[in-house]
């Protein structure tokens, strides 16, 4: 029998979201539209626990995700993203940061790729991560969405452009 993987929609302060659940977690958190895969099938009951988490953290009451979640990836971007949630709620990291921290401290653009193929925006703080000269870098859903997150952290100083 195929995997269900159930989803919904819902507005935020940085654009439409998209949420994609299995039985095991959390699969997506995607920018925009997203893209719903055949046989996805609409829930708000199964999204739930992850919208009501987001809309606590977007007014400023939530600072860690207690959701469970299903990464699919390979292992090396599991483990970048594994590094990625360690991130504190308003500080930043570099991408040779999280490549030492892996204990793959030539791999900053590789860590770069990994981080831009993130399935699960914002829960897993992708969004941290800047360039080692203290500027924003891009991000999947677009600069500006990433100014916004980090200056509802905290985590946007003067440096950061």
């Amino acid at each position: 029998m195929p995997e269900t993987i159930y989803y919904s929609r819902i507005s935020s302060p940085v654009g439409p979201l998209l949420l994609a659940v299995s039985e095991r977690g959390l699969v997506a958190l995607e920018f925009g539209r997203g893209k719903i895969a055949a046989g996805w099938v609409e829930s708000e009951e199964k999204t739930a626990a992850c919208a009501r988490q987001l809309e606590e953290y977007f007014a400023g009451r939530r600072r860690r995700f207690d959701l469970p979640l299903d990464l699919r990836g390979t292992d090396f971007r599991k483990s970048c993203w594994r590094e990625l949630l360690k991130i504190p709620y308003g500080e930043t990291r570099s991408y040779a940061d999280i490549a030492r921290a892996i204990g793959k401290p030539a791999a900053v653009r590789a860590v770069g790729l990994a981080n831009g193929q993130n399935p699960v925006a914002i829960i897993v703080p992708c969004h941290r991560v800047i360039g080692s000269d203290g500027s924003l870098t891009g991000y999947g859903g677009g600069l500006e969405a990433k100014r916004r997150l980090l200056e509802l952290e905290g985590g946007l100083s003067g440096s950061l452009v």
